[in-house]
């Protein structure tokens, strides 16, 4: 019995010798960046500057060698000559090239891969701290393009707008629309619910020529006798009201006049400004309520001349005073 098994374990060991010794041997990537060329995006069309490099057996001459795409979209190589990789994806083109190659090397097992990305670009432009043109390297998101952007400025808003060539399909979001013209698809996505987890699933991949937009935040300006003027931001949902605005230039000076405060206002549809008269006392007494502003409002707290007059002379009385009670101590 003992001998029986052995030689039923002996008789499968030499099958599996056998076929192994049928297979090709595969060429195997160097390292892990090799690996990761092996994987393409499936939806990446091959352009002009992109670099590709070939693997696999029997082709010691085709090899581990970069070879770039000229302007027309044509990549040479020993033996086959010229191709036309231009506008075919990964796959297409490794078919056409292993269909090539069958003249010269029997049964072609070529594998094609990107060295380098350098046709797919991305417009990113608005509030990023590295606005410009973009290549893609490899699949990117919008997160991810707007972090090879340098990221967010401090002014940005609250949404991001993408832009698509109709030929590369319509925009997979909820919100997309068209053009009038047919050409363009464009989008309009919060940032907020991306990042919070909210709407992952509007953190689309970017394609070739998309334009995404960062529009800057609105904002409000607050001037005259507050501790800190300035222009702030407005929130996530672009609301502010009086007293936040204040509270944002760090509360307003002893001679200013809170009762005359004015919210000047240029509306986009109007010819001339507008004037509101604001009495901040009273709001934050409770005795009116607060009032919202809109963007591009500015606040100005006028001063007090009684008031400043007041303070003049309680600083000359108190400099006096000192000089006083100095002299007297000699």
């Amino acid at each position: 019995m003992y001998r029986a098994v052995t030689s039923l374990t002996m008789s499968f060991f030499l099958c599996a010798c056998c076929f192994g010794a049928d297979e090709p041997a595969i060429a195997k990537p160097s390292n892990q960046a090799s690996a990761d060329h092996a994987k393409p995006p499936a939806l990446y069309v091959l352009g002009p500057d992109d670099q590709v490099i070939l693997q696999g057996p029997n082709a010691d001459e085709l090899v581990n060698k970069p070879a770039r795409l000229d302007a027309n979209g044509d990549v040479r190589f020993p033996l086959i000559g010229s191709l036309r990789a231009g506008g075919l994806t990964i796959k297409q083109f490794d078919l056409l090239l292993n269909q090539k190659l069958r003249a010269y090397i029997r049964n072609p097992q070529l594998v094609v891969s990107i060295s380098e990305y350098k046709s797919q670009p991305v417009s990113v432009i608005g509030a990023v701290n590295s606005p410009g043109v973009h290549q893609i390297q490899g699949q990117k998101t919008l997160v991810e393009m707007i972090s090879l952007a340098g990221g967010l400025r401090a002014d940005a808003g609250s949404h991001i707008t993408i832009t698509r060539l109709s030929a590369y399909g319509r925009l997979p979001l909820q919100a997309a629309k068209e053009d009038q013209s047919g050409k363009f698809s464009t989008a309009e996505i919060s940032i907020r619910d991306i990042t919070a987890g909210l709407k992952p699933e509007e953190n689309i991949p970017v394609m070739s020529h998309d334009v995404v937009s960062v529009a800057r935040a609105d904002m409000i300006y607050v001037i005259g006798e507050v501790k800190k003027a300035g222009g702030f931001l407005m929130g996530e949902d672009s609301s502010m009201t009086v007293v936040q605005a204040l509270a944002l230039a760090e509360g307003a000076e002893r001679t200013a006049d809170l009762k005359k405060a004015q919210i000047i206002r240029n509306p986009r549809s109007a010819t001339s400004r507008k004037e509101i008269i604001c009495d901040i006392r009273k709001v934050l007494s409770g005795k009116s309520s607060d009032i919202d502003l809109q963007p591009q409002d500015i606040l100005y707290i006028p001063g007090s001349t009684g008031k400043k007059v007041a303070l003049r002379s309680l600083e000359t009385a108190i400099q006096t005073g000192s000089g006083i009670a100095i002299w007297g101590m000699r």
